[in-house]
């Protein structure tokens, strides 16, 4: 497996330390398990959407958490088929979790189960006190322009 090297970011950056965990963190939780498989895609500026490709599961097999900047699907499936005598098993029939590191102000706002596909609608929403603001120059008095000895107001 090819690492990228931080290191050298680290040590030229300062509050980044989580980015750089996660990261890290990231590239060594996803080397070997990739199912179940799954879609990210951007909807529009702030909203967004996971689709997890979950045959055979219900949606009361399901359990969605999301917590501060964590989303987690966790997957239990029934075994049904004990009685069964199987001749050929090729249909995944296994648990799973899968994460999501999430950004501030990002949230779930809907999920839904439908043709094997688990879609998680989200949305960022960033609170009016943190969105930029245009900053208006005030304050100080109207300045004077002198003009060969004699002031004049700066309209």
């Amino acid at each position: 497996m090819n690492r990228f090297d931080l290191t050298p970011y680290r040590r030229s950056t300062v509050g980044f330390d989580r980015l750089f965990n996660l990261l890290e963190n990231q590239a060594r939780s996803t080397a070997g398990d990739n199912y179940p498989p799954f879609n990210i895609e951007r909807r529009s500026e702030d909203s967004y959407r996971i689709t997890l490709a979950i045959a055979g599961f219900r949606a009361g097999d399901l359990d969605i958490t999301a917590e501060q900047n964590l989303l987690v699907v966790h997957g239990r499936k029934r075994d049904e088929s004990a009685d069964a005598d199987m001749l050929h098993v090729g249909i995944a029939n296994r648990g799973f979790e899968r994460r999501f590191e999430l950004a501030d102000y990002v949230r779930v706002e809907r999920a839904d189960l439908a043709d094997g596909l688990l879609v998680i609608d989200l949305v960022r929403e960033v609170p009016e006190a943190m969105k930029p603001k245009k900053i208006a120059i005030g304050g100080l008095p109207n300045l004077e322009v002198v003009k060969d000895g004699n002031q004049a107001d700066a309209a």
